[in-house]
This record gives structure tokens, sequence and C-alpha cells, in this order.
């Protein structure tokens, strides 16, 4: 495979996982905004903005933190890198450079995805933000089926090591974000918006039921935590991430014969991660962890695309 498929391919994972990752935390951000007649609800649009380092460059605008420009900014906004239409249109443009690739089903989720946002203006309702990442995620959820059922070659596993990645950075923000940004002044800690904001922390990666189901002492900061990192039934949680990144490098390399330090820093941080308890990280310090984690991740990510010689 010539490394400028490779490297539109794993791209193509990285946009479609990053535009889901946005939809979901707008559309979280508009119900606890709902739920929050406080001022809870711009600190949660202030948080959405920076979990995808935005909050810079909205800030520049000079227009308050509320709902209807922030929702614009993560959504529509194609001067804004992060948002859902900017991020589809760059999986559309990789996923066109590697049409040949990708199954028709795959294909036509990504164009679908797009076509929602192409040419679309500003929102005219307060309640379209929520129309729209609704479409979005339905849309995600099908590349995702796509992807799953193509046969498991160079292609699939590109995307599929590019959306890990992605995945993973994504989680560690979040959960960096909420533990030391998210609660707004003069709220107390396991309060009703504490409360509300981890319940939202859990909607945004789809964990909310899984809680439930492995966890019966109620919402409890520490066992999101928990959840979030090393517990191995999560798909969204940092330990999946670490173990398929593994996992694809190895087909990978024996596909390939491509095989160097990209693996080795994927095999030490799973290793590393399965020696970490929650609770020594969260005595430690929860920040200066993700902090780390973040950092390495992008430098896994920087390996990778040396190791298979990105263009």
């Amino acid at each position: 495979m010539l490394s400028r498929t490779a490297s539109s391919l794993y791209w193509l994972g990285r946009y479609v996982e990053r535009a889901d990752f946005a939809a979901r935390l707008v559309d979280a951000t508009i119900r606890l905004d709902a739920l929050s007649p406080r001022p809870a609800g711009e600190a949660a649009w202030q948080s959405a903005l920076r979990v995808t380092y935005s909050d810079e460059a909205f800030a520049a605008s000079n227009v308050g933190f509320t709902a209807n420009p922030v929702a614009r900014f993560l959504t529509v906004d194609t001067s804004n890198p992060g948002s859902i239409a900017a991020c589809l249109e760059m999986a559309r443009n990789n996923a066109k450079a590697v049409r040949t690739a990708l199954t028709r089903d795959a294909w036509t989720a990504i164009n679908r995805a797009w076509l929602i946002f192409n040419g679309r203006g500003r929102p005219a309702s307060r309640m379209e933000p929520l129309a729209l990442v609704e479409a979005v995620k339905a849309e995600t959820r099908g590349f995702e089926g796509a992807i799953h059922w193509m046969m498991r070659n160079q292609a699939t596993w590109f995307i599929r090591l590019g959306a890990a990645i992605e995945r993973a950075d994504n989680t560690a923000r979040l959960l960096d974000v909420k533990y030391h940004l998210l609660l707004p002044e003069g709220e107390h800690v396991y309060g009703v918006v504490d409360r509300d904001q981890w319940t939202t922390l859990l909607q945004t990666v789809s964990a909310v039921t899984a809680y439930r189901w492995l966890y019966d002492e109620g919402l409890k900061p520490h066992l999101v935590i928990d959840l979030l990192t090393t517990r191995f039934e999560l798909p969204r949680r940092l330990a999946g991430c670490v173990e398929e990144v593994v996992e694809i490098l190895t087909a990978l390399g024996k596909r390939t014969g491509l095989q160097g330090e990209a693996d080795r820093m994927a095999r030490a941080r799973l290793s590393a991660m399965q020696r970490t308890r929650s609770h020594d990280v969260i005595v430690s310090g929860l920040h200066q962890y993700l902090t780390a984690f973040i950092r390495e991740n992008e430098l896994l990510h920087m390996a990778i695309a040396k190791q298979f010689r990105f263009a």
C-alpha cells in the first residue's frame, strides 16, 4: 500500500471519530444546559470548547459563552477546524482519495454525513443543533458498522488505528476537563450541578447504562474515573484504546513487515496501563496522569506517521 493511501485511511478514521465525539459532546452539553438554569450552563459550554481545544479561537470572536453561538461554532462553523462540519469535510476529502479501498456502504455513510452540513448556514433555532448532531451520530455509526464488515486488510486496520488514537485523546481530554475545570465557582462537589456534569460526561462516551450495570453505589466521580480508565468492559476507556492500538499495529506489522518505534511505544504503554489502578491515579494526580497520557498519545501518533511513511 502506498504511504499516501495509508495516511488518508488513518486520517479518515481520526476525522470520523473526531466528528462523532464532537457531536456527542454538543448533544450532551445541550441536554445539560437544559437542566441547568444556573451559571452551570455557561460553564458547560466553556468546558465543551476546552475539550475540543477551541476555547481560545472562540474567545477571539468576543461572543459570550452561551448556547447558540457556541453550538454553532462547534457544529457548522467551518472556520473552526474542530467543528463537526470541518471534520466531516476533511473525512470526505480523505475518503475520496481512497475511494476504491472503501465499500459502497462506508463511502455512502461519509458522504451522507458531509451532505448534512454542506452549504448549511447558522442554525435557525435553538433545537436545530440537536437535530444535526443526532443525524451525524447516525451516519458515523453507519460508517463504523460498514468498517466492521469490510475485509480485514490494511485499509480496515489503518482506519481503525486512526480511530483508536483519536478516541484515546478525546476520552483523556474529556475526563481531564471535567475533573479540573468544569464545576462552577461556588458549586459543591457531589452537588446537583456536579452530578449532572458527571452524567453528561458518561453520556458523551455512551457509558450511562454501562455505569449502572457495573456499579451499585450510585454516581461517584472516582467510579466514573475507574470506568473510563481501566475497566475492560467499556470500549471507549483509555485501556481499551491502548489495547486496540497494539492489536492493530501487530496485524499491520505481520502484513507489511513494517515494525519499529511505534510498536515499542504502544507495547510499553499497554504494559504500563495493565499495571495501572484508578485509585493510584487519583491519589498521585489525575490531571498529571492525563496530561502525560495525552502527550504520550501524540508522540505515538508521530511515531506511527514516521514508521508508515505518511505523506
